[in-house]
């Protein structure tokens, strides 16, 4: 048995319709949804340094690893600081501190946020560990160990974030929850190296800038992919201060990606390039963020795809 044809079905046939399709309109021009509440210097602070702290602890743990241990002791100190940062940014949107204790009251395996909150919980301390023994260069053994477990958490303190987002309705979110996790990760990849080139001495950079290109190339293909899959949404991706935004973000990681591989030996240039690349990284995560708020307000980018997902729906036969 198959489904009657929908509008686009019957148009392609040629039919004429009855009634005329009628034009996107919402009540009295207002958003479908609420935009979140979200401060962007706050919560997109938050992506930001949740990442670097992430990523920078998987790099600080190969540093570790293979003896470069003036990169690592920097990453360690930059992940520490990093997610210190990012925690008092959620803090501070939150409006008091006991609201994020009050978190930690239920553990939600179904909830971004729940999960989140106790995951800096635990990835906190560990990253003050790995830092404070790495300075202090005493307790050799904690300090591997409390490495090890930040670089396991890490991955998972980059992304996270991009899963909460995805988690809301907001459109130019929602609609690439499969891509944002990957674009963040990317992100952090890159801010991650380049905090190793900008604090990391120069004959211990190599790793990092073999990162900046693997993250860059998937930075710009990701953000590619997410805004073929948004449609009609994708216009908030390009336009607007979101769209100033990502471009600027595209360029710094482009060209910090090329600095570092060209010119990265040199110890100047390879702060230079560093630099470009946390900047990148900060503008792609205050575009991403200004693209949502923009999505949420403007009610067509709401209603057109989800008729467009119905018409599709009742074109495909099903049994």
């Amino acid at each position: 048995m198959t489904s009657a044809p929908g509008p686009s079905a019957r148009r392609r046939r040629g039919e004429r319709t009855v009634v005329p399709r009628a034009d996107f309109q919402s009540y009295y021009g207002r958003p479908v949804i609420k935009a979140p509440s979200w401060a962007a210097t706050d919560i997109a602070g938050y992506f930001f340094l949740g990442g670097l702290a992430g990523a920078g602890s998987v790099l600080a743990a190969g540093a570790h690893l293979t003896g470069r241990t003036s990169t690592a002791t920097a990453l360690k100190v930059s992940s520490a600081a990093a997610v210190s940062l990012s925690a008092a940014a959620l803090v501070h949107d939150l409006g008091r501190p006991e609201r994020f204790a009050n978190m930690l009251r239920v553990f939600k395996p179904t909830s971004p946020m729940s999960m989140g909150s106790w995951l800096l919980s635990v990835y906190g301390p560990s990253a003050a560990v790995a830092a404070s023994t790495a300075v202090a260069g005493r307790l050799p053994r904690l300090g591997s160990a409390a490495t090890g477990a930040a670089a396991v958490l890490g991955p998972v303190v980059a992304t996270y974030t991009a899963v909460l987002a995805a988690d809301t309705a907001v459109p130019a979110w929602h609609d690439v929850h499969r891509e944002l996790p990957y674009l963040f990760a990317a992100s952090a990849t890159a801010a991650a190296a380049g905090m190793a080139l900008v604090a990391g001495p120069a004959r211990e950079n190599a790793p990092a800038r073999c990162a900046v290109c693997l993250a860059a190339v998937a930075d710009l293909a990701v953000s590619s992919a997410a805004e073929r899959r948004l449609g009609i949404v994708a216009e908030t991706w390009r336009e607007g201060r979101a769209g100033s935004l990502l471009r600027a973000a595209r360029a710094l990681t482009a060209g910090g990606a090329v600095a570092a591989v060209v010119f990265g030996h040199r110890r100047e240039a390879a702060a230079v390039a560093g630099l470009a690349l946390l900047a990148g990284s900060v503008c792609t995560r205050l575009g991403v963020f200004a693209a949502g708020i923009a999505s949420a307000r403007d009610p067509r980018y709401t209603v057109v795809p989800q008729r467009e997902r119905r018409d599709g729906a009742g074109a495909a036969p099903h049994a």
